[in-house]
């Protein structure tokens, strides 16, 4: 189910778009005609963005949208549903907890009032199935994030002649080329309060893509192969000849304990870069300095390949939208959303990416947007972040803290060994 972990790290990662209606709470504005509500767990930030999203729907419609947003949503949606008091709508930060309320048969199947035409031209297979539960379709995918990037400098590239690799292999002999050269190839921060340990379990969700494939990976997210397999243990140790290499990593693993994630990207700006890759998802760039360029300052560059017999995966967070309570107004809304026209808005804006496929790329404002959603777009494979979609205890509990306890300097096989216990146990 979702916990802390999308509550905390959306939350100050970018804090979703929120409308604010009126003076009333949305919970009392739900049972007024001509009104749709929507929860999430957007607050502050990103007011007049969706705003403009919404603004041709109450145009059109003349339906009012009022937003609730909260930092304890995984806390209070369900209060408020098993209250009787559910909102219309939910933008949920990821899946899981959404099929959780479609298998106790609160949410609205999709397919009972919309053409599943509509959503089949509007995304690709693997999003649908994000999206479905038990075969039904109960949710449409609003925004996207890429967590399979990596960021660099091209100007420092440039000037080193160093070039992008796309290959696991060529990328370590990228990394032992910048220490060659007196320099540090990567900077990682995993500092985040009660959070801390998710940029490690993304890396090794990565690997364990890119490395194991689609259908061991989904075996792993759902525990039909244990924690401790071979698998895993090779994926993290992956990640361990980068983290745990003193001359990689910016800092050494006290660098990677303690960095902020937010500030460990910082090294790739500065005149002479103190680091020259950074392994981020498509959200990090809300935590670069303002004078960066994009394109000029900061690149990206897909997560290389590292099992030639894999074709292109890519892994991924994002947000979802579901239906609550089955009203004229709320499923003018879903059906506006299905369209591109909220995402193309948004798109636009800025700061945004879009899993619809009949986004326009020239809706996109610069060119390194452009490369995410394209990386995105020819994706072969799409999966969500694996620590979101397992149980809590494991994913946001001991996942986090087993990698945090590995870059400290624990063996890989007692990391594994208490996180597949803490998912027996449950």
């Amino acid at each position: 189910m979702l916990t802390a972990k999308v509550s905390q790290k959306l939350t100050l990662l970018l804090s979703l778009p929120i409308l604010l209606a009126a003076c009333s709470p949305a919970q009392n504005e739900s049972a007024q005609s001509n009104t749709v509500t929507i929860m999430g767990v957007g607050t502050g930030k990103g007011e007049e963005e969706l705003k403009k999203a919404l603004a041709p729907f109450t145009e059109e419609t003349g339906i009012k949208v009022v937003y609730e947003g909260t930092s304890e949503f995984a806390t209070l949606l369900p209060v408020r549903v098993d209250s009787g008091n559910a909102p219309d709508i939910a933008m949920f930060p990821q899946p899981g907890l959404m099929a959780d309320f479609a298998r106790e048969g609160k949410l609205v199947a999709i397919d009972s009032f919309m053409d599943m035409t509509q959503l089949s031209d509007a995304y690709a297979q693997d999003w649908l199935n994000l999206a479905s539960v038990d075969d039904q379709i109960y949710g449409i995918w609003y925004r996207a994030f890429v967590k399979s990037l990596v960021w660099y400098n091209p100007t420092a590239f440039k000037a080193k002649g160093y070039e992008v690799p796309t290959t696991w292999d060529e990328m370590i002999a990228l990394s032992d080329k910048v220490v060659a050269d007196g320099g540090v190839p990567w900077c990682i921060g995993m500092e985040n309060g009660s959070a801390t340990g998710w940029v490690g379990t993304d890396w090794v969700e990565d690997i364990m893509l890119h490395q194991a494939g689609a259908e061991v990976y989904d075996q792993w997210i759902t525990h039909e192969i244990p924690f401790n397999h071979p698998t895993v243990e090779a994926a993290f140790e992956k990640f361990g000849t980068i983290a745990l290499n003193p001359k990689y990593v910016l800092g050494g693993t006290t660098g990677v304990l303690s960095t902020p994630f937010g500030d460990s990207p910082k090294g790739l700006f500065e005149q002479s870069p103190s680091c020259y890759m950074h392994h981020q998802g498509s959200f990090i760039t809300a935590f670069f300095p303002d004078n960066v360029v994009m394109g000029k300052d900061v690149d990206v560059f897909p997560f290389p390949t590292i099992n030639q017999d894999i074709d292109t995966p890519v892994l991924v967070s994002g947000e979802i939208v579901a239906m609550f309570n089955d009203t004229p107004e709320a499923r003018k809304l879903m059906e506006y959303l299905a369209t591109s026209k909220p995402h193309e808005i948004l798109a636009g804006i800025g700061g945004y990416l879009s899993p619809h496929q009949q986004v326009s790329l020239e809706a996109y404002p610069d060119e390194v947007t452009k490369r995410q959603v394209e990386i995105l777009s020819n994706a072969k494979v799409v999966r969500f972040d694996g620590s979101d979609m397992m149980p809590g205890a494991v994913g946001t509990g001991t996942f986090w803290t087993g990698i945090v306890d590995y870059v400290g300097g624990e063996e890989v096989d007692s990391v594994l060994n208490r996180i597949e216990e803490s998912w027996s146990d449950r």
